[in-house]
């Protein structure tokens, strides 16, 4: 079987969310599996594409309306990603030192009519084509509807959705963009009055799936307008739990720490972990440490954050380490607190991709008081290197993190606010106190397995219930 990722993003090569690292992992442990797993995005300006060397595999030109660009395909030569990579390189429109903006209307839209142009003409077709979020999002709909495309509609076609509050909206005013189609199916791109590209894909795709269970059926209540859509399509849609690199998050190799460690040996490497960061950030070993990482925006509860430190921090003897950026009245309030709170708080505002392995290695609690939370990574990458999660009781979080009063290894608060927040690390913050508990459930979270073994395989059924039906 052949299968090909299409994507925004991918880990290693251009990184801003979860999505680069599950199509970074994904088509590796697939081909492990049996079969063959490809990947192709767009051609960016940044680190890693500086770094290789790629060689032309495909060149054409393409048309947005009246403006025609230059194309090319390139392939990475001497990969070591555990899968064959393609780049999408239109110069004036992709290759940018920046993933997304506010003209990914025709930034994507060119990205993926290459895609289709380069597979009319490619000899070994993929059996399956696996689309991710709204990036990619009409790839279905043109392969059923586009004149030009018409030898591809055979092919199945998946759609995942990473996050459904990112939807791709543009106005109808730029439907002449995409190759020509029966007007009469506009329907099938349209979505309260808009072109809205996820939609379409959830209309138009053979399977659409989401990146856990419990996600997907929040998604029939809260998906930013397209409820009833899921809810009429749900009889094609899934959940499948995404999972971690476990060759990339692995604290006994992992590059990045201070000190590795295994099972046997959590102590000693989780100590030198810590005390470099509390070196580092000013703050007291001696306390238990509490992390964030990732965005500073609303789904993720960070509006809330200010509060919530200052609060933990009056109430109990505890640090708290941030690492994010986000909105900007955020990341002035957080900074703030770094002088009404010295010693005890500290913020890293920006990303720094080895801090945050160090982080993982050294925190004791993870915070991730997350309003949506499709699946969420990071909480298994705490797990895989024993720090102790404290989320919230939404999406991926709820199939992942089971709250200590339940025999369980997490604390788990029902509602994202100031003071069910505070309460979960209040309760956490005692448990600390008893080291032999704690010690115990550390061990305990780090033989979980959150490998992509189990999703890579449930995928790969889906493919083939899908190729059975041709």
């Amino acid at each position: 079987m052949n299968v090909l990722h299409v994507s925004a993003e991918c880990y290693p090569i251009a990184k801003v969310g979860g999505l680069a690292d599950v199509v970074g992992a994904l088509p590796k442990y697939q081909n492990k599996l049996g079969i063959t797993s490809k990947v192709i995005m767009p051609f960016y300006n940044n680190t890693f594409i500086k770094k290789h060397h790629f060689k032309s595999v495909y060149t054409s030109t393409i048309s947005l309306g009246k403006v025609e660009f230059n194309v090319k395909i390139l392939t990475l030569e001497a990969s070591e990603l555990g899968f064959e990579l393609f780049l999408v390189d239109i110069p004036t429109l992709l290759f940018k030192d920046y993933v997304y903006s506010s003209s990914d209307t025709e930034r994507f839209l060119a990205f993926q009519i290459v895609v289709l142009d380069w597979l009319l003409q490619e000899q070994q077709k993929p059996n399956i084509l696996h689309c991710h979020d709204h990036h990619t999002g009409l790839i279905p709909f043109m392969m059923l509807q586009s004149v030009k495309y018409k030898s591809l509609r055979k092919i199945p076609t998946v759609t995942t959705i990473h996050n459904a509050q990112y939807q791709g909206w543009f106005p109808h005013e730029k439907v002449y963009l995409i190759p020509e189609f029966d007007l009469t199916k506009v329907g099938l791109l349209d979505w309260s009055n808009s072109i809205n590209p996820l939609a379409a894909a959830i209309k138009c795709a053979w399977k659409v799936t989401t990146v856990s269970p419990s996600y997907m059926e929040e998604l029939k209540n809260n998906a930013n307008g397209l409820e009833s859509l899921l809810s009429h399509e749900s009889a094609k849609c899934s959940g499948i739990l995404n999972g971690i690199d476990t060759h990339v998050w692995n604290p006994e190799t992992d590059p990045f720490i201070i000190k590795n460690y295994s099972i046997k040996r959590i102590p000693s490497g989780r100590k030198a972990n810590k005390e470099f960061l509390c070196k580092e950030f000013n703050l007291d070993v001696k306390k238990p440490l509490f992390a964030f990482i990732g965005r500073l925006v609303g789904e993720k509860g960070a509006d809330l954050f200010p509060e919530i430190f200052n609060t933990a921090l009056q109430n109990n003897k505890i640090s708290i380490l941030l690492l994010g950026s986000g909105e900007k009245e955020v990341e002035k309030k957080l900074e703030i607190l770094k002088k009404t709170h010295k010693g005890n708080y500290n913020a890293f505002i920006g990303y720094d991709e080895k801090l945050s392995h160090i982080i993982y290695a050294g925190a004791d609690f993870l915070l991730m008081p997350s309003r949506v939370e499709p699946c969420g990574l990071n909480q298994m990458y705490a797990l895989r290197y024993g720090t102790i999660p404290v989320v919230s009781y939404v999406g991926g979080l709820k199939d992942t993190v089971i709250d200590i009063e339940e025999n369980g290894f997490g604390f788990v608060h029902q509602k994202v606010t100031i003071k069910e927040v505070v309460k979960a690390i209040n309760r956490a913050t005692v448990f600390y106190k008893n080291q032999v508990k704690f010690k115990k459930i550390r061990t305990q979270i780090m033989q979980i397995d959150h490998s992509w073994n189990t999703s890579a395989k449930a995928y790969i059924n889906l493919y083939n219930s899908l190729n059975k039906q041709l």
